[in-house]
């Protein structure tokens, strides 16, 4: 990933859910908080709602796998939660990049 970092910090996620903007999507929900870094941070977030240790890795590699293919798309500055949802477990990859798009037209707008 050329501008992203990972969120490895229980700080940071409990910033992005507390004070971060809040943008649903289908199976996932992104909550981003603006800092002005010249990169994103991005975690990512599974809980045993989700399922077994199968469908919870499995829902981590869909995410990681779409925001790859749309990092491009996304404005630089941010630290990004994505928080999975039971309903991730039927989706590919491809069917996030409406969502993506999505994000980058609301992230442009509000800092």
């Amino acid at each position: 990933m050329l501008f992203t970092d990972t969120v490895k910090e229980p700080a940071v996620f409990s910033r992005c859910f507390k004070k971060g903007r809040r943008i649903p999507g289908p199976g996932l929900t992104a909550f981003c908080f603006f800092t002005g870094r010249p990169y994103n941070a991005v975690g990512i977030s599974v809980g045993k709602k989700v399922g077994c240790a199968v469908k919870r890795n499995r829902a981590k590699r869909i995410i990681r796998a779409a925001y790859q293919k749309n990092e491009l798309l996304l404005p630089i500055g941010y630290d990004i939660v994505f928080s999975a949802r039971q309903d991730i477990n039927g989706l590919k990859s491809t069917s996030l990049d409406g969502f993506f798009s999505k994000l980058a037209g609301e992230l442009k707008n509000v800092k």
